[in-house]
């Protein structure tokens, strides 16, 4: 064995002969396969991982570069490479030392060494670790241990988002109910996404009653119902809980609100799904919206009609009646529609109003009761776009068709045929003169809220495709 010894070391340092390739091919493997410790004699570690290399000896290879060589990343690669039990165990053994607990879990688990790696997150206090690194390659087993060791610690949301993965939906919502509170809503969104995909009916109830209150006492934000009714494809109950939701804020006086939310269900659910109650709302509080937009530009015209189609509705703004209705007679006023002007003045004079008017407007308001004007400007008139029959500008119904027509976003007006445009990103329709003037002092869509200019809006030169698609017969 000595003399095989010597002639190996010969051999490698003699670089270009015959006798090297031999010995590498045949000689050198067959003598560190049967030593197993090469060149331990020698206090070259390099030359010793070199022959462990040759060897194929991968477990004192990677040994040595972590204990010698001070090369963890090549022992990591060896280790992964030649799928080494041992190997990865000393790998995850020197991270250790080095206090790298995740990277240590991280090494186990991409070399396959799951069981190792479980263990050593659960002795460490590294589950959640663990979890991420395994991913969406884990198995329905492997998901239920780290569920059942976060319900043992009693960390509800964890061991319920482990259990919807392993499909164990019963639990998974016990445990996102009790996770559950008033600042954290997580739970709430994971729980309505197990219900979707258990497609269980007691489930179903369970979450529903939570929601509602029957659960606890706390009814929760009326949103998640919502949002549970849009997961099942129960749109009819998805836009009841919208109404109910806006009417609320509504009530409170909070329009701003009211509009974006019942916006964004509208939007969920989609012009064909949302019913009639719905849209109409939403052109009610649109129309609010709009109000200021044109009063601060000095369109009284337009504001004007604008709140009397709320005026009309005024029973849907109970905070804000008597200043509504103040606004809607003092524009009026300025826009010359007089008689319209006289009308909301003589519902203020009511004892109900009078008192709650304010003091800087009362004298006002008072002498178009006492002087009333005859004289209205009349309307202008414009094409129906669905049979072109000549309506009302502010009208939204077609007498002849019996078509809702759709309204402009900017105006409030309806929408015609050659002046037709929509919002590149909320797809509601504008008159496309109408929408680029207003954008020349305003920054974003008046619906959706997201920025715009005036070089963003397009004529269409045919809506057809677009009325087939809106178009509803009342």
């Amino acid at each position: 064995m000595l003399v095989s010894s010597t002639i190996c070391t010969s051999f490698c340092h003699s670089p270009g002969t015959r006798l090297v390739t031999y010995c590498d091919k045949y000689l050198l493997p067959k003598f560190c396969s049967s030593m197993r410790k090469p060149r331990k004699l020698t206090t070259s570690y390099k030359e010793a991982a070199e022959a462990y290399e040759k060897a194929k000896d991968h477990d004192n290879h990677i040994r040595m570069l972590l204990e010698h060589l001070g090369q963890p990343e090549a022992a990591m690669r060896v280790a992964q490479q030649n799928h080494s039990l041992t190997g990865a165990k000393m790998v995850a053994r020197f991270l250790l030392k080095l206090g790298d607990y995740s990277t240590a879990i991280h090494f186990l688990a991409m070399s396959q060494c799951g069981e190792e790696a479980f263990q050593l997150a659960q002795k460490h206090g590294q589950m959640e670790t663990y979890a991420e690194i395994i991913g969406p390659n884990a198995t329905a087993e492997e998901l239920q241990s780290i569920a059942l060791h976060f319900e043992e610690e009693n960390k509800h949301h964890l061991a319920g988002k482990f259990f919807l993965r392993s499909g164990k939906y019963a639990k998974a919502l016990k445990h996102f109910l009790s996770h559950h509170t008033g600042e954290d809503h997580s739970s709430l969104d994971l729980a309505i996404e197990t219900i979707s995909l258990a497609k269980d009916e007691v489930l179903k109830s369970q979450l529903i009653d939570y929601l509602m209150g029957e659960t606890d006492g706390i009814p929760k934000d009326a949103h998640y119902l919502f949002r549970l009714y849009m997961a099942l494809d129960q749109h009819e109950e998805a836009a009841r809980t919208a109404i109910i939701i806006t009417r609320e804020e509504q009530a409170q006086g909070n329009y701003r609100s009211a509009h974006d939310m019942l916006f964004s269900m509208y939007q969920t659910l989609g012009a064909q799904r949302a019913p009639a109650e719905m849209a109409a709302n939403l052109l009610l509080l649109h129309s609010y919206v709009l109000v200021k937009v044109h009063i601060k530009i000095g369109n009284h015209l337009k504001g004007a009609h604008l709140l009397m189609r709320v005026a009309k509705n005024i029973s849907k703004f109970p905070m804000h009646v008597v200043p509504i209705l103040t606004s809607t007679v003092i524009e009026c006023h300025r826009a010359r529609l007089h008689m319209s002007a006289f009308s909301y003045a003589s519902m203020l004079m009511r004892p109900e109003y009078r008192n709650k008017i304010d003091a800087k407007y009362t004298k006002r308001i008072e002498a178009v009761v006492r002087r009333p004007n005859s004289y209205e400007l009349e309307e202008n008139n414009s094409p129906c776009p669905f049979c072109n029959h000549s309506v009302p500008t502010n009208e939204l119904f077609c007498p002849a068709c019996k078509n809702n027509i759709p309204y402009c976003i900017a105006s409030g007006q309806h929408m015609v045929r050659d002046n037709w445009s929509v919002c590149p990103h909320c797809n509601f329709p504008a008159c496309y003169s109408e929408f680029t003037s207003l954008l020349e002092t305003e920054s974003t869509c008046p619906m959706c809220s997201q920025a715009l200019i005036p070089e963003d809006i397009h004529l269409i030169a045919d809506p057809t495709a677009y009325l087939q698609a809106i178009g509803t017969h009342d």
